[in-house]
């Protein structure tokens, strides 16, 4: 049996993960015939070796199988055995915690022999929900206290700070859900305890530059700022979000596909799906000028021309 589990929502692909392990493990209790492998620094006959070897328990063995995409002579050798790596008895989780290119001949044919799931971003409104649910799993008798709630302002200004991280998310979950001990967790908590996510909110900063509210762009910028992030800091994370539009928007440009862009670029997929809707909202001279006002901003704060502050309330204005 092949499961086939992947999608940029890390988090909860790996929890899925864990839901097959754990399931594993309460029948096959010696935990001897649980196997992880790295596909990109193995070869596909160390993975096959494994499955060939009996088990001194009779045990149905659980092989995951990790970064299989990103080594092709192991995927040829997977392929070649697909068919009979279906029907045999023991476990394969090929497991990726990143977009894929489907059009690959391996994963068409996971798509077709494999249980698969995959794990997208959680729009805003299941988010939420998400959210919610996580709170209410807190507390209880085991724990000695009531479940946890959070309000509905709390929980839209978490899902703002936070964004779709749920890496990040859970621990702040976590850390809100200590500190209300089973009550109701209200905006002031999250305001006191939830530090925004920088890279996030300098990415809906550049949206909303792009949507011409610019007011909003500055309150994101100065929220930092007065949360004692460094200005260097802030124009570095600008700069770096620009210099990503232009890579992305250049091979838009010259017609490249969108799977193919990620590769030629080096940049992870994630960050071209983030970053692709936004090109489409700038011309290539546009984000020439951008960036060549940003390089000019950050040598005049280096030299002592401008102070850091200003000059990014400048960049932002005329941007």
């Amino acid at each position: 049996m092949i499961y086939f589990i992947y999608g940029e929502d890390s988090y909860r692909a790996k929890m899925k993960l864990e839901e097959i392990i754990l399931g594993y493990k309460k029948v096959h209790q010696s935990g001897l015939n649980l196997i992880y492998i790295n596909a990109g620094e193995k070869g596909f006959n160390d993975f096959y070796g494994n499955l060939k070897i009996n088990s001194m328990f009779s045990e149905k063995k659980l092989i995951v199988l990790k970064n299989v995409f990103e080594n092709t002579k192991f995927q040829e050798g997977f392929l070649e055995n697909v068919k009979e790596l279906g029907d045999i008895k023991d476990i394969i989780v090929v497991y990726e915690d990143c977009a894929l290119d489907q059009r690959t001949k391996l994963f068409k044919a996971l798509q077709k022999c494999a249980k698969c799931q995959e794990f997208d971003y959680l729009q805003p409104a299941m988010l939420k929900k998400w959210v919610a649910k996580e709170f209410s799993a807190q507390g209880g008798p085991a724990s000695g206290w009531e479940k946890t709630r959070i309000n509905s302002d709390a929980l839209e200004l978490l899902v703002n700070f936070t964004g779709r991280d749920l890496w990040q998310m859970a621990n702040e979950i976590n850390k809100l859900s200590n500190y209300k001990a089973g009550s109701v967790v209200q905006k002031e908590d999250v305001e006191l305890l939830v530090k925004p996510n920088i890279e996030n909110d300098i990415f809906k900063t550049i949206d909303a530059l792009v949507s011409q509210d610019k007011k909003s762009a500055l309150f994101l910028l100065h929220k930092h700022l007065d949360d004692g992030d460094a200005p260097l800091k802030l124009l570095s994370m600008i700069t770096y979000q620009f210099r990503t539009l232009l890579v992305i928007k250049e091979l838009q440009d010259k017609k490249e596909p969108y799977g193919a862009i990620a590769k030629k670029s080096g940049l992870h997929p994630f960050v071209v799906q983030k970053n692709y809707y936004l090109c489409n909202r700038f011309s290539i001279e546009k984000l020439k000028k951008i960036y060549q006002k940003i390089f000019q901003i950050d040598s005049d704060i280096k030299t002592g021309k401008i102070e850091p502050e200003l000059a990014l309330d400048l960049l932002l204005t005329e941007i």
